[in-house]
């Protein structure tokens, strides 16, 4: 029998109080109980006014107002208090949901509730370890531990940006507070009642309050470094979806966005517009009876968002605006004819290189920079033009390597490439005219699916390749390609792998066979769980984590290829 789920929410507003009761009926209508904290810049008769338009729900309380400033310690401090009041008011609440007076529910209250029952004991919040992976905007990472912030980053950005110059002169480094680990994540997060008591009375919680009020951005690390060291089942993943764009602020979402956001099947999104009135009338969907349980799954709105990203960052081709001029370039071509690239293929088809010589009439190698070698059709270990396959004669000069190979041999050269291989070229590849590249990002965590090492393993080198990739898809995203570029992260592909394929050998060769048939592909089972491990182990996959499609969905696109 699954444990009855009694949810609390604390609602940090400081904007449209009209919006914040709307909202703050909504999760108490689901029988949630809120307390609501109004940021002490909104003037005493506004509060007043939201105050009287509440004072029929009994389970709404408002919390002490702090003077709240972003990425300031206040944040936390007002979360703090509003959690603490709400605990006491209401002290059989088991679970705690943070959110803003922008934050919609998109589904019926009742469907969270019983999503949170599935697992009573398990806390929802994005925690990611520093040490792994870098994700923040603006270049601050360890750093925001390690120095001090006294200064408002908005208000007296000149003191900011010289104080943090002078003690990365001065050599200043901050020491965390003994068995603290510093974690990152989203600021919107529910906790388990347990856990998030035993961070409020944690008998260190002044030292642990003293050392967070001069960290930079503290409510993306507070609790979800303290996390850690109270809960005993992370789900490191937030329930509320928050996207953001290239400099780091949210997307705000309108009517338009409606459609996506009913498909995405997320618990609560932000931010939402207040005059988006046919968002706030259709959501959050009606309460059919009986409570869905099913998870959010915001594939397509994610890989729609990093669309728009790169189109806002990078523009279309032929189009210029001031921003984004491009340099003239100054080389005569790199390469004496075209060549093609591809990446992640062998990793998903273990025979891939035999099928794709029997499909192509061209030079088809193997991976030509990897650390064992060069690997040439054949794997002689001298390759045309009495090109030598020694690594360490190859990395003397890659791109001599690559340049040599391309004019001695006659037909169009066609290699592997991978995460593992000599990134050295990769500045040059990408803006060679001459080269067809196709890319499947993160294709390389398969082989680590089945690999039989200690978990502990798995996660160092899935860190490590995952760092590597993302250094080459920012060159990969850069204003500068001139690569024939075919990029698709890993589960756009595995939804329709023949088409793709296909595609992209028509072409490099227009006389290529049509694809009848797939080579066998590796064994996917595992993945989402591997994925979820590695994740709550503090470590954040990114490229597929939340875009793989089901297994199951996998097969069937597969037998119907083959």
């Amino acid at each position: 029998m699954k444990a009855a789920v009694r949810l609390g929410v604390v609602l940090l507003c400081h904007g449209d109080l009209d919006l914040v009761a709307r909202l703050a009926r909504i999760w108490t209508s689901g029988g949630a109980r809120v307390a609501l904290h109004v940021d002490a810049k909104v003037s005493a008769a506004k509060v007043a006014g939201l105050r009287r338009s509440l004072q029929d729900c009994d389970q709404i309380i408002f919390s002490r107002r702090h003077r709240c400033s972003w990425g300031r310690f206040s944040l936390v401090r007002a979360t703090q208090d509003a959690a603490a009041e709400l605990l006491q008011r209401f002290p059989d609440t088991t679970h705690v949901y943070l959110a803003s007076g922008a934050c919609l529910p998109l589904r019926p209250i009742s469907d969270l509730t019983a999503y949170l029952a599935a697992d009573p004991d398990r806390d929802h919040i994005e925690s990611v370890s520093t040490h792994d992976v870098g994700w923040t905007v603006g270049g601050l990472n360890h750093e925001r531990f390690t120095l001090f912030f006294p200064f408002d980053w908005k208000r007296h950005r000149w003191l900011f940006d010289r104080f943090v110059a002078w003690q990365r002169r001065r050599g200043i480094r901050r020491r965390m507070p003994a068995g603290l680990s510093p974690h990152l994540g989203s600021q919107w997060w529910c906790l388990t009642a347990r856990t998030l008591r035993a961070i409020l009375e944690d008998p260190r919680r002044a030292e642990f309050d003293r050392f967070f009020r001069l960290v930079w951005i503290p409510d993306e690390s507070y609790f979800q470094t303290l996390v850690r060291l109270h809960s005993t089942t992370v789900e490191s993943w937030s329930l509320t979806m928050a996207k953001f764009d290239h400099a780091g602020r949210p997307y705000c979402l309108y009517d338009d966005h409606v459609a996506m956001l009913a498909e995405s099947r997320c618990f609560v999104a932000r931010k939402v517009w207040p005059g988006a009135a046919h968002l706030l009338s259709h959501f959050p969907l009606p309460d059919e009876g009986r409570p869905q349980v099913d998870p959010p799954q915001p594939a397509r709105i994610s890989r729609i968002i990093n669309q728009t990203v790169r189109r806002r960052v990078l523009g279309r081709p032929g189009l210029y605006m001031q921003s984004r001029f491009p340099r003239k370039d100054a080389e005569n071509g790199k390469t004496s004819a075209p060549y093609a690239v591809i990446q992640g293929l062998t990793d998903i088809f273990p025979g891939f290189e035999d099928w794709l010589r029997g499909h192509l009439s061209c030079h088809v190698h193997g991976h030509l920079f990897s650390p064992e070698g060069a690997e040439f059709a054949g794997r002689p270990r001298v390759g045309p033009g009495a090109i030598s396959s020694d690594p360490l004669i190859r990395d003397r000069d890659p791109q001599g390597f690559l340049t040599s190979l391309i004019r001695i041999a006659d037909p169009m050269q066609v290699f592997q490439f991978s995460p593992r291989d000599n990134q050295a070229l990769n500045w040059f590849m990408a803006t060679d005219p001459h080269a067809h590249m196709l890319v499947v990002s993160g294709a390389w965590k398969l082989p680590l699916l089945h690999s039989g090492m200690p978990f502990d393993d798995v996660r160092r080198i899935f860190a490590q390749l995952q760092r590597i990739e993302l250094e080459q898809l920012d060159v990969l995203n850069s204003l500068w390609v001139r690569a024939r570029l075919h990029h698709h992260d890993l589960g756009e592909f595995l939804l329709n792998p023949r088409t793709i394929l296909q595609d992209f050998l028509l072409q490099i060769d227009p006389h290529s066979l049509p694809i009848t048939t797939l080579p066998a592909m590796r064994d996917l089972t595992g993945l989402d769980g591997m994925l979820r491990r590695l994740r709550n182990s503090g470590l954040r996959p990114r490229l597929t984590g939340e875009d793989l499609p089901p297994v199951e969905l996998l097969t069937t696109e597969r037998e119907a290829a083959e």
